[in-house]
């Protein structure tokens, strides 16, 4: 794969949560991504993202104003293209621990925030199509899937 080789592009639909982490007694069992991301340019509409997780990294651009159901398109590229990008282009960086839990044949991503965001514990389910059912576990506590404070490219304003 070279470095310009697209991996994604679909519409991404996910639904986001609050969860209450005294409930998640699994998630020592589970061994976690590092991600470092920046933004490179980030409106309301479109975002266009760097983000290195564990030995990889992804350029992705993501599009819409329906915030369960947006393009997106992501990229594999270089890690050393990532970090430099990541220095040149990115004012802020956010940085987090994924957990992945696979449950009823989805996956629960479980971002446990750092640095300035320590303390902030959100899960996300990506669903093959808005109305696919799926179970909540005990853990979770609040859906902030509407709510643009919980995206990414605006928590990482209080980086």
């Amino acid at each position: 794969m070279n470095k310009f080789d697209k991996i994604d592009d679909l519409k991404e639909i996910e639904r986001k949560f609050k969860v209450n982490v005294t409930l998640m007694g699994f998630i020592g069992e589970i061994i976690p991504k590092k991600i470092v991301q920046g933004y490179i340019y980030s409106t309301p509409s479109l975002s266009t993202r760097v983000r290195r997780m564990d030995d990889k990294a992804y350029l992705t651009i993501k599009g819409g104003v329906d915030l369960l159901s947006r393009d997106e398109f992501e990229y594999e590229i270089p890690v050393v293209d990532a970090n430099e990008m990541l220095t040149l282009f990115c004012k802020k960086i956010l940085q987090k621990k994924r957990y992945l839990l696979v449950q009823d044949e989805l996956c629960w991503e479980i971002d446990v925030f750092e640095g300035k965001l320590e303390g902030l514990i959100l899960a996300e389910i990506e669903l093959p199509a808005i109305d696919t059912p799926f179970s909540l576990p005990d853990w979770i506590v609040e859906e902030v899937t509407q709510d643009p404070q919980y995206l990414n490219a605006n928590l990482i304003e209080r980086c």
